[in-house]
């Protein structure tokens, strides 16, 4: 049977050396796998969201589907699901706790992702890896940039930025994502919740509320956060970059956004550090800069009254009685 014919396609006034054939169905590019870890929390569920949402055949485990630090189920279940891309967003982040029982948030945030970090090696996916602020002692009185050097100041950081380690130690070019205080409507599904929900149920008891107005952070928000991951796994980036809120806020002023978002006017008291003891050191000021995701053409994060207005619209669709 005869080809098809074809067709040489000028460029700007010259012959092309590209020739399209025409007759020929579409050719349907296969569509890439992705495998979420810790799908059931608050970022992991944004991350199924998005990915979803722009054609990817998402897979999403939790810890009652998998133990991220036994390396033989990793390893078993990467091989199986044989994904272009792996993101862990399993985290141990009980900060005080880790102080006492530093083993857990080891085991979870550094020896679990050199797990996650061989199998992906061993199946050539690409990694995405969050970690945190708490890499950084709060000294440097700005946003922190990518190229500030860390320093942990308890064992939960020192945990997360071990796990940065694994990750670079046993992959050419992971991407690793620090983040902030991250909140998102899938709080209300979690054990420990967050910041948003913290606030609403202290309000709910009618008490004097007390936040610390001398620390300050970039509160980011899931969905969000979520939709830049996608952003840069996309364009192929990899490396460290930082996704924060975009807005460095401290907590108390962080609160009154709150509740004026939520309609509440609790009674609300400004602490500090030295009234407001806790077990673990954490850095005062610990602000992302996002010029480096911003400069690989992401676009900048809103502002976190934008946030909270979108947080209380979706928050009675998430509600286990919505």
């Amino acid at each position: 049977m005869p080809l098809p014919k074809t067709k040489n396609v000028p460029l700007d006034g010259v012959d092309s050396p590209l020739e399209f054939r025409a007759g020929y169905p579409d050719y349907e590019m296969p569509k890439q796998k992705v495998l979420i870890l810790g799908n059931a929390g608050q970022l992991g569920r944004e991350l199924m969201k998005e990915f979803a949402g722009r054609g990817w055949v998402v897979t999403g485990l939790d810890r009652a589907e998998i133990d991220i630090a036994n390396r033989f189920q990793v390893e078993e279940c990467i091989a199986a699901i044989d994904p272009h891309w792996v993101i862990n967003a399993a985290a141990y982040n009980q900060v005080d706790v880790a102080e006492r029982e530093p083993h857990p948030a080891f085991a979870v945030n550094a020896l679990a992702v050199k797990n996650v970090a061989v199998a992906c090696r061993q199946v050539d996916a690409r990694l995405v890896h969050y970690s945190t602020d708490y890499v950084f002692d709060g000294t440097a009185g700005r946003p922190y940039t990518e190229e500030d050097p860390p320093r942990p100041l308890g064992a939960y950081g020192v945990s997360k930025l071990a796990g940065e380690m694994f990750a670079h130690a046993y992959l050419d070019d992971p991407l690793i994502i620090r983040t902030s205080g991250v909140f998102g409507p899938g709080g209300l599904h979690t054990a420990r919740g967050n910041f948003v929900e913290l606030m609403l149920r202290l309000a709910a008891s009618g008490r004097a509320i007390r936040v610390v107005e001398d620390h300050v952070a970039s509160p980011t928000y899931a969905p969000w956060l979520a939709a830049r991951t996608a952003d840069l796994v996309e364009k192929g980036l990899t490396g460290l970059f930082h996704i924060g809120g975009g807005w460095p806020v401290s907590w108390f002023d962080f609160a009154r956004m709150i509740f004026q978002a939520a309609g509440l006017s609790p009674q609300l008291q400004p602490t500090n550090e030295r009234e407001y003891r806790t077990e673990a050191r954490r850095p005062k000021y610990s602000a992302l800069s996002n010029a480096k995701m911003e400069a690989a053409g992401l676009a900048p994060m809103p502002p976190l009254e934008e946030a909270l207005r979108d947080y209380f619209e979706r928050r009675p669709k998430e509600s286990p009685r919505g």
